[in-house]
């Protein structure tokens, strides 16, 4: 890499972060929930399009938008892309100030979405920014890929993928924290398991099986379910199984307005973080060999396990994050080590699992499945909800390390 051109872009990160700063204001303010990309995307598509990037706005599902933007290379070079999603989680009550207004107090930005992960977009985009505006000389494209639905279990990558947009290698500017180069992380999936009951009014409930009651009995024995894995020694606090939420009513609609019959169907929804060598079905095994002590002592007892969540679960993933697992020697991995080093004068302090965030899951292993080496590599900050900021410094660095990236693998 030019040594000079090096310079001149940490220098220009370095001084004009104030623009970097001013997009994440701006990406704060609109709201993003899983399900509302499109008004965020439109805003990311016209910022792009007035850059003279080439734009592209999908329809991952019905109203539901992402950008992808590239910035040409002049051709004959390797092509990286920067990838983040544009969904956010939903927001927990007991703000101390205003969630859609941007407040900065010392090294931290406050605001919603701004761990996960509008830190990160505004990074990638301002490391952009830097690469177009220093005329850096290119050959290669930058693709930046601002994607929904990744806490939808990554529809959009998917969706982006499924349509072409493919590159050598990609850095996921999630919010593992910029100290370390992430390669690893657990799979996550969402199961339902449901009870099934015979409905009657209340007025005469004779032969009548109450499926909300053999739930109790069925989430007491979940609760100490045994899973069937092999440990890792850098995952040690997996896998998890947890009944997140139940819903019971009459039948498969969950008709909940008439609670004076008794309700014939219950689901517990499930999350399952899961580590390598398990899968969806062994995963379903283990849910069968939990419940077969109930089965042979209570006749009545009848469930079903479905994998996904089903769709009348409002806001239910559909989609299965695998387990991710990038081996150290893809050339990815030494482009990003040797930017962080340029930039901070150290390596990374480590590269492999980052704890607990590779506790869940990512675009990364889609990205993997696709053929593209990939990294995590993103601005860390306050995680729990409420008053959820990003680390300033954090952004700036992994702006610095994308753009730096972008100089070696592209050029």
């Amino acid at each position: 890499m030019n040594g000079r051109l090096i310079n001149d872009v940490v220098a220009a990160i370095d001084r004009d972060k104030g623009e970097m700063l001013d997009l994440l204001a701006r990406l704060i303010k609109i709201p993003s929930f899983k399900g509302q990309e499109a008004d965020i995307a439109r805003f990311l598509g016209n910022y792009f399009g007035q850059r003279g990037y080439e734009v592209e706005i999908q329809e991952v599902a019905p109203g539901r938008l992402q950008t992808i933007s590239t910035l040409k290379g002049s051709g004959g070079g390797k092509s990286l892309m920067f990838n983040g999603h544009i969904d956010m989680d939903p927001l927990a009550d007991g703000w101390a100030y205003d969630p859609w207004t941007p407040r900065i107090a010392g090294d931290r930005m406050y605001g919603a979405g701004s761990f996960n992960m509008k830190g990160g977009i505004a990074a990638m985009v301002f490391a952009a920014e830097q690469l177009r505006k220093s005329n850096a000389p290119l050959r290669g494209d930058v693709v930046v890929a601002c994607v929904a639905g990744e806490l939808s279990g990554g529809d959009g990558t998917v969706h982006m993928l499924d349509r072409g947009i493919k590159t050598d290698m990609a850095v996921v500017a999630e919010c593992f924290g910029t100290e370390s180069i992430a390669t690893v992380h657990v799979g996550v999936l969402h199961m339902a398991v449901h009870t099934l009951g015979t409905t009657k009014h209340i007025r005469y409930p004779e032969g009548s099986v109450d499926a909300i009651e053999k739930m109790q009995k069925v989430i007491g024995a979940l609760s100490s379910i045994n899973m069937t894995y092999e440990p890792r020694d850098d995952l040690p606090g997996m896998p998890v199984f947890h009944v997140g939420g139940v819903v019971g009513g009459l039948g498969r609609e969950y008709n909940l307005a008439d609670p004076y019959y008794i309700s014939d169907f219950c689901t517990a929804v499930i999350n399952v973080h899961f580590v390598h060598g398990q899968t969806p079905e062994s995963i379903a095994n283990d849910v069968r060999q939990a419940l077969a002590p109930l089965v042979a002592e209570d006749p009545e007892l009848k469930y079903e396990i479905e994998i996904p969540v089903p769709k009348a679960i409002p806001g239910s993933r559909q989609r299965i994050m695998e387990p991710f697992d990038l081996p150290k020697d893809e050339c990815i991995v030494g482009v990003v080590s040797r930017a962080h080093e340029l930039v901070t004068g150290s390596p990374p302090a480590s590269i492999g699992a980052v704890l607990p965030l590779s506790y869940s899951a990512n675009d990364t292993i889609h990205l993997w499945n696709a053929g593209i080496p990939c990294v995590i590599y993103g601005p860390t900050g306050g995680e729990n909800e409420p008053d959820a900021y990003v680390l300033i410094s954090q952004m700036t660095q992994c702006a610095k390390v994308l753009a730096l990236s972008a100089l070696d693998v592209c050029s």
